[in-house]
């Protein structure tokens, strides 16, 4: 076919061959038949509208995909040149079709692979055919999620992904707002939900340490998340979960809940309790001797023989009514107590002052070291009257002896 006849037509020409034909404006989407694809570009037969010629670097990655007969949609540029044909850029086009197409892709639920080209602390940079979109921290899967606090390290983490095929889905499209929305979480769901059918509370599993922050440490259990809260770390006080492990650290756990993806996990519980061990041959009803430990306004915390600590509460201290439970008792000091409940599960024991054996006995005590403390002052007190009386007595004594030294003397 000879070009150079084609570029010789004007659009008055047309007008004249094909009769009152609208001429293209800049933006108008036209279709056309691929004649011809040559260094310049990819020109079309549009028919009423003449030849147009397809440019810009989009062209490049089409050239080998497309041949001539293809049909090929493309906005208008520029509505005549010098030539005689329409300007064209597959852009515009193009960018129409792919929102077009991620709508229907996200609408299906279909999981195709992206690889991100950047990122930044709050997630992964990604561009999908000539539209980009954004896949937030929140959207990864369990194995990409980094697990970290420090935001430096975040970004550590997620520009190790950068350039590494990922499964997504479509979460959310909007073409008006300019806004793609990635998800990898969701893109594993169904993989999630089908490994987490296989587990069942009570279960002893094995997970690889993924993260440790202040309230837990993470695993990754056979593909799925799952958080050993601090509180099941251990039997004692925790006070620094990377005290007990490290990241990359495999460990082995309990199963004790499984909801929303997400196994929770215990430690201590494949422990002996050593609580439980503690308070096996106390009942509801025994009498034992305590010591108060700490007084709080709503009560005093005694430590027990058997080296546990439990609460009397501010209204089992007296059969009256008190102020403040230093009243009745003071820190440090024993008194017996009643234990008048006894949880096991949340590791608790009540105790009783006023409903123990020996009433008569603690309020001796108590009274005992109400008195001591308001001795020392009274005895302060009580300490100048009697040197004032030894000295008026002392006086006296000398006055006689010098009235009796005068009669001897006469």
């Amino acid at each position: 076919m000879k070009m150079a006849k084609a570029k010789e037509m004007t659009m008055e020409d047309l007008l004249a061959a094909y009769g009152d034909v609208s001429v293209p404006k800049e933006g108008d989407m036209l279709e056309g038949t691929v004649i011809n694809i040559t260094k310049n570009g990819i020109w079309l037969d549009l028919g009423t509208y003449g030849t147009g010629l397809v440019v810009g670097p989009e062209t490049m990655d089409l050239g080998e995909e497309i041949k001539v007969g293809d049909q090929l949609a493309a906005s208008v540029i520029y509505q005549e040149t010098d030539e005689g044909y329409v300007l064209l850029s597959l852009r515009k086009a193009t960018r129409e079709k792919v929102w077009e197409k991620l709508i229907r892709i996200m609408n299906e639920g279909e999981v195709f692979k992206v690889k991100p080209f950047d990122a930044n602390k709050g997630g992964l940079l990604i561009e999908y055919e000539t539209v980009r979109g954004f896949m937030p921290v929140s959207q990864l899967s369990t194995e990409h999620y980094p697990r970290v606090a420090d935001k430096d390290e975040i970004l550590v983490r997620l520009n190790e992904l950068v350039g590494q095929p990922m499964e997504v889905v479509v979460l959310d499209v909007d073409q008006g707002e300019g806004k793609l929305i990635f998800s990898e979480k969701a893109a594993t769901r169904d993989k999630t939900e089908e490994l987490l059918s296989k587990f069942k509370i009570g279960d002893k599993v094995k997970g690889k340490v993924t993260g440790v922050v202040d309230f837990g440490i993470f695993l990754n259990v056979d593909g799925v998340e799952g958080l050993v809260h601090i509180s099941e770390i251990s039997w004692d006080r925790v006070d620094n979960p990377s005290d007990f492990v490290k990241v990359g650290d495999s460990i082995e756990v309990q199963i004790i809940g499984i909801e929303d993806e997400k196994i929770s996990l215990s430690m201590k519980r494949l422990q002996e309790d050593p609580w439980l061990k503690k308070v096996k041959d106390i009942k509801v009803g025994d009498v034992l001797k305590g010591e108060v430990s700490r007084i709080t306004p709503f009560g005093a915390f005694v430590k027990l023989p058997q080296g546990i600590e439990a609460l009397v509460h501010i209204s089992e201290l007296a059969d009256h009514h008190i102020a403040s439970p230093e009243e009745i008792v003071s820190d440090g000091k024993k008194y017996d107590f009643k234990i008048i409940s006894l949880d096991i599960d949340n590791h608790k024991l009540a105790l009783s002052l006023k409903d123990a054996g020996d009433k008569k006995q603690n309020k001796k005590e108590a009274k005992r070291e109400i008195k001591s403390e308001k001795k020392e002052p009274e005895k302060e007190k009580a300490e100048p009257g009697k040197k004032e009386a030894k000295a008026e007595k002392q006086a006296a004594s000398n006055s006689a002896e010098a009235t009796s030294d005068k009669k001897a003397k006469k």
